[in-house]
């Protein structure tokens, strides 16, 4: 998930379920962690910091109705 594009971090399969802060933030960038739906749009901001994630343009979600 370190992948930017256009100033927006590119989401992959391993990077699913998507939550913010990611795991490698620094501890000093903190705040509290909040999962982010990522899947019926391909894209979402984060709530508390703003940062714009964005699915990989190859990558498909399948979504089963649940």
């Amino acid at each position: 998930m370190l992948n930017t594009q256009e100033g927006s971090v590119i989401v992959t399969a391993k990077d699913l379920p998507l939550h913010c802060p990611g795991d490698k933030t620094p501890l000093w960038n903190m705040h509290p962690r909040v999962f982010l739906d990522i899947a019926h749009t391909g894209e979402v901001s984060c709530p508390y910091c703003g940062t714009h994630y964005k699915l990989d343009p190859n990558m498909a979600i399948h979504d089963h109705g649940h």
